[in-house]
């Protein structure tokens, strides 16, 4: 997960000072030289460092923070706050043509994403916003990379435009504007050529085709995991090609979080999307002011709540909700819940979003194991209908049957039943509890 070992140093760090009573100057300077000491290990840009400490420092020992009732919860308020201009402040959103369509060129080297990250945006676009993009194959020097882009572009069912390899960039960004507006489709999405390093050819060629497509956004596409190089290669782009916007790949991988932390103040441009899995649904818009909370601890509820929207039937939720108080849940409630909660990402992603989960004992070092819920599922898929629907008549023969149909030991599905008995239990107490203004409606339910 990105940011893993600077969220783990920055939170420890915020704990000593958080329910101080009283917090002196000294106090911040301490705290200031190991939230430094943990930016620089992340890999972020040392005069990026510098700026922030600075600025940190002289709002965190002024007197309305010192003197105030809440000392140390202020300082913390200082150090997200600050934290989240950083990276941008607030979110940057995608430009909207007067005209369409709207012409979004995609740049950066190759080996960062850049072909995916072009269907992942179109994907994202048309799901989240309505739009009909068009794809356009522009990397001339790598038939796969049109190849790819083809593959992706029938799997989404999306306009792939492409003429070969063996006409010129420029030339296919203008056909493929001209053969949009025929189509109607309102986003152009140009993907094209990277090269391992940057070179001058490459500025040309890039140079040529943002005059005649005139994009209203310029992407650059960068590997996180590539720390500093992933700015420094930001830099250079930006000063060749005036980019508007950042999309940082790999952001889920075991990276630092240098680049996410660095780029816009390098640049002075911002993170627009970041890419956080390989499947072409895993581009999400960029929000500072939510990875800020993230880093800190604080979890990030309002992603976690469009995850469950955008996957969570609601009609299905207010019916398990009354089956939940009614404890008529079923194992096959159980299954269709199971599902809905796999397509919102992994679990103990979601966990993490969740303000405190940090603080529980052993969530530092969970580790979901897919398998597990592999196991899970097979056994109650080697269920009948009637076992799913009472799970009151599974008796000792039985019990072995579903052992032996599922792959799994006995003890495995004693424990299972047990576990859903007191699941059972505790989402009826869970709904309970807040019954009076709304009965206690929950906007999506875990099935563990």
């Amino acid at each position: 997960m990105a940011f893993e070992g600077l969220a783990e140093r920055l939170q420890s760090t915020m704990q000593k000072i958080r329910g101080k009573g009283k917090v002196s100057e000294a106090d911040v300077k301490e705290m200031m030289r190991e939230v430094r000491l943990a930016l620089l290990e992340a890999d972020v840009n040392f005069k990026v460092v510098k700026e922030f400490i600075a600025r940190v420092k002289e709002r965190a020992i002024g007197q309305e923070v010192l003197k105030s009732l809440t000392p140390g919860q202020q300082v913390i308020k200082v150090v997200n706050e600050e934290l989240t201009a950083l990276m941008g402040g607030e979110q940057s959103k995608i430009a909207v043509a007067n005209k369409p369509p709207t012409v979004v060129m995609m740049v950066g080297l190759q080996g960062a994403g850049k072909t995916t990250t072009t269907a992942k945006l179109a994907n994202h676009l048309r799901k989240k916003h309505n739009r009909t993009p068009m794809l356009v194959a522009a990397d001339i020097y790598r038939p796969a990379a049109i190849k790819q882009l083809e593959t992706l572009g029938k799997q989404l069912s999306m306009p792939v435009f492409s003429l070969g390899d063996q006409v010129s960039p420029v030339q296919i960004a203008e056909e493929a504007i001209k053969k949009a507006k025929e189509e109607h489709n309102d986003y152009v999405i140009i993907d094209t050529a990277g090269r391992l390093h940057i070179d001058e050819e490459l500025m040309d060629e890039l140079k040529q085709v943002k005059e005649i497509a005139k994009p209203d956004e310029i992407l650059l596409v960068v590997d996180a995991m590539t720390g500093q190089d992933a700015v420094n290669v930001a830099e250079s782009f930006n000063e060749q090609l005036d980019i508007t916007g950042v999309v940082l790949t790999k952001l889920d991988g075991d990276t630092r979080g240098g680049a996410a932390l660095s780029v816009k103040s390098v640049t002075n441009t911002p993170i627009k999307f970041a890419g956080m899995g390989e499947k072409v649904d895993q581009l999400e818009p960029f929000h500072p002011e939510r990875m800020a909370s993230r880093i800190l601890g604080m979890g990030d509820v309002l992603t976690l709540i469009e995850k469950a929207q955008a996957n969570v039937d609601e009609e299905k939720a207010r019916e398990l909700e009354r089956k939940m108080r009614t404890m008529d849940f079923t194992f096959d409630d159980f299954l269709e819940q199971l599902d809905q909660v796999k397509s919102m990402g992994p679990l103990d992603e979601l966990l993490g979003m969740m303000p405190g989960m940090n603080k529980v004992k052993g969530m530092k070092n969970l580790q979901v194991d897919d398998k597990q819920i592999g196991r899970v599922e097979a056994i109650v898929r080697s269920m009948t209908k009637q076992e799913k629907q009472d799970p009151s008549v599974i008796n000792a023969s039985r019990r072995r049957r579903i052992a032996k149909g599922s792959g799994t030991s006995i003890q495995d599905v004693n424990r299972l039943l047990k576990q859903f008995e007191d699941m059972k239990k505790m989402m009826k107490q869970m709904t309970n509890m807040g019954k009076g203004k709304k009965k206690g409606k929950m906007p999506f339910k875990f099935p563990f």
